[in-house]
């Protein structure tokens, strides 16, 4: 029932959050750059895609809106795996470019709503504030992983957390990359939520292993 709960909070939060019609999702390629921002998901959190709590327990990420392929509830992007490596920060003066390279795999579990001006308002011809179609919002803090994952230079800025960075991404397989997919129970979706949850544990992009956009189906704008 809590896993129900959670998962329909997620759906209503995700479908009220769009305050104009998007237009065409984004088709973007399989390697290429986007922003990286985080936010804090619990464990055993049932988030837009409907993949199990257990996944939590490794690396995941919400997609920006428009390239997630859905206003709600499940989209094309569910289940999928990305390398992302920190290229340097955007918002600080004058931007970091850290001394190491810092990269992590993670799997796609939810939607990044899209909004006016935010980082996840990357449109098919518009992009976000920093200059990027998609962003990958980081599930952090998380046990799964580092806390000292994101460089930092406190002395100089006065601060240690950056919010936002430049990144490269890179489409990857999940079940060779993703640190989950060893692990049975944190693969696929929540059983007792029927149609309404699409996590897969390898897509593709192939139509047999990947999910459709759950609201073009169901003509939600």
């Amino acid at each position: 029932m809590l896993a129900l709960t959670v998962f329909l909070f997620s759906v209503f939060h995700a479908l009220h959050a769009a305050d104009s019609v998007p237009g065409p999702w984004i088709d973007y390629p399989a390697d290429g750059t986007a922003t990286m921002t985080h936010y804090t998901i619990p464990d055993g959190y049932i988030a837009a895609c409907g993949c199990v709590g257990d996944s939590t327990k490794y690396p995941t990420a919400a997609l920006s809106q428009m390239a997630y392929g859905s206003s709600t509830a499940y989209g094309p992007a569910c289940g999928r795996c990305f390398k992302l490596t920190l290229l340097n920060t955007y918002t600080s003066d004058p931007p970091f470019f850290p001394n190491v390279v810092k990269s992590l795999v993670v799997k796609v579990t939810d939607l990044c709503p899209l909004s006016e001006a935010g980082w996840c308002s990357g449109r098919q011809n518009k992009t976000n504030p920093g200059g990027q179609y998609l962003n990958f919002d980081l599930a952090f803090p998380s046990r799964a992983i580092p806390d000292d994952f994101f460089p930092s230079n406190e002395s100089f800025y006065g601060y240690k957390d950056f919010g936002v960075w430049n990144i490269s991404y890179q489409t990857v397989p999940c079940l060779s990359n993703w640190a989950g997919a060893k692990n049975k129970a944190a693969l696929g979706s929540v059983a007792d939520l029927g149609d309404s949850v699409c996590c897969p544990a390898n897509p593709t992009g192939s139509p047999n292993d990947t999910c459709p956009s759950f609201s073009d189906d169901n003509s939600i704008p």
